[in-house]
C-alpha cells in the first residue's frame, strides 16, 4: 500500500527496514542519536541499539571507519551532512574504496554508502550549496545516486545499501519537505535505469535530481503553447542509462539538459556530449544547457534565486530548441 510520506521520511524508512532485514547494515555519522542535521535518523538508535551510532564530527574518521567495516563483512551507511565536507576523505573514497575491487581481481568488496547533502535553496551559501556529483561520478569504481522525489529516494536507497560497490548517495538539502506516494514494503530501483517521467514529441528535457520539478514546471507551461516536452530523471549518475536519453533524443530531434551543478565538466556538458557524438544526425537543432553560472553560490537570497536554473529558464531553453530553423 503507498501512502503520502516525506523525501526525509521516505529515506528514514528505507534505512529502519533494511537494519531490520540484515543485521550486517549499520548505521553511522555526526549527531546520528538525535536524528543527524536534518532529521533523517531521528527515532534510529532505540529501535537498533549498538547499530546506529553516534560518531565524531570527523570526515575522515566516518568514512575510514565504514570503509574499513565494509571490507570485513557489514554495510555500513555513513551520513557526512553536507557534500561540501567531502574534500577531507576524498583520498579514502578515490583511492581506497573506489579502487579495491579491481586492485584485488574482484576478490575484494566495499558495500559502503555514504549519504550525503547536496543543493542550494536553505540559504547555506557558498560552502554548504554546492552539487558535487558530478566530481564523484568522474572516479571509476564509485555508483552515484541522485533521488529526485521520495519514491526515488526509498527504493533507491534499499538498492545502495544492498549494492556490493560503495555508493555516494546525494540528497537535496530542498526536497527533504516535499511529499509523495512511497510504498509501505520494502522495494528496489535498479541502478542504471532513467526514469520517463513524461511522454513528449518535440524535445527531449535531462533533469538532475531537483531539477526534475523544475523542468515539470516547464513542461506544464510548455503544453500550453502545444509543445510536448519528454521528461528524464537518469536517477543514477554513474551508471548512466545513456540509451534512454538516445533514444528519446532519436524521437523528438532536440535536447534540453537541465543540471543545478556548475557549468564547467558538469552532467549537463557530458549528456550534451554524449548525444553529439551517438546522435548527432538526429538532432533538428543546437542542444541548450541550463545549468548556474560559473561562480561561487550567492548568499544574498535574491542572488542565490537569480543564480539557480528556474523553470523559465527551462521554458526559454526548450522554445529555443524547437523554434530553431537551420
Amino acid at each position: 500500500m503507498a501512502r503520502t510520506i516525506s523525501y526525509r521520511e521516505a529515506i528514514t524508512e528505507a534505512l529502519a527496514q533494511e537494519l531490520a532485514r540484515d543485521e550486517s547494515v549499520i548505521v553511522m555519522g555526526g549527531d546520528d542519536a538525535w536524528g543527524g542535521v536534518l532529521g533523517v535518523t531521528k527515532g534510529l538508535v532505540p529501535r537498533f541499539p549498538g547499530r546506529v551510532l553516534d560518531t565524531p564530527i570527523s570526515e575522515s574518521a566516518v568514512v575510514g571507519a565504514a570503509i574499513g567495516a565494509a571490507t570485513r563483512g557489514q554495510r555500513p551507511v555513513a551520513e557526512l551532512v553536507f557534500i561540501d565536507s567531502m574534500g577531507a576523505c576524498f583520498d579514502q573514497i578515490f583511492n581506497q574504496a573506489a579502487k579495491f575491487r579491481y586492485m584485488f581481481g574482484g576478490n575484494a568488496r566495499t558495500p559502503v554508502v555514504i549519504r550525503t547533502m547536496y543543493g542550494a535553496g536553505l540559504r547555506a551559501a557558498a560552502q554548504h550549496s554546492q552539487c558535487l556529483y558530478p566530481i564523484f561520478t568522474h572516479i571509476p569504481g564509485l555508483k552515484v545516486v541522485v533521488p529526485s522525489n521520495p519514491y526515488e529516494a526509498k527504493g533507491l536507497l534499499i538498492q545502495s545499501i544492498r549494492d556490493d560497490d560503495p555508493v555516494i548517495f546525494c540528497e537535496h538539502k530542498a526536497l527533504y519537505d516535499t511529499r509523495g506516494e512511497v510504498p509501505e514494503d520494502s522495494y528496489t530501483i535498479p541502478f542504471g535505469e532513467a526514469n520517463i517521467v513524461r511522454d513528449g514529441g518535440d524535445v527531449t528535457i535531462v533533469a538532475i535530481g531537483r531539477m526534475v520539478a523544475v523542468a515539470g514546471e516547464a513542461a506544464k507551461e510548455l503544453a500550453t503553447s502545444g509543445i510536448e516536452a519528454e521528461i528524464i530523471d537518469p536517477r543514477t549518475t554513474s551508471p548512466l542509462d545513456a540509451e534512454t536519453i538516445l533514444d528519446s533524443v532519436g524521437h523528438t530531434g532536440r535536447l534540453v539538459v537541465v543540471d543545478e551543478a556548475s557549468p564547467r565538466c558538469n552532467l549537463a556538458t557530458d549528456i550534451s556530449a554524449l548525444v553529439a557524438k551517438e546522435a548527432f544526425a538526429a538532432l533538428r537543432a543546437p542542444i541548450e544547457m541550463v545549468a548556474p553560472p560559473h561562480t561561487p553560490v550567492p548568499f544574498s537570497d535574491a542572488l542565490e534565486d537569480l543564480y539557480l536554473p528556474d523553470a523559465q529558464k527551462v521554458l526559454n531553453a526548450a522554445k529555443a530548441v524547437v523554434e530553431y530553423q537551420r
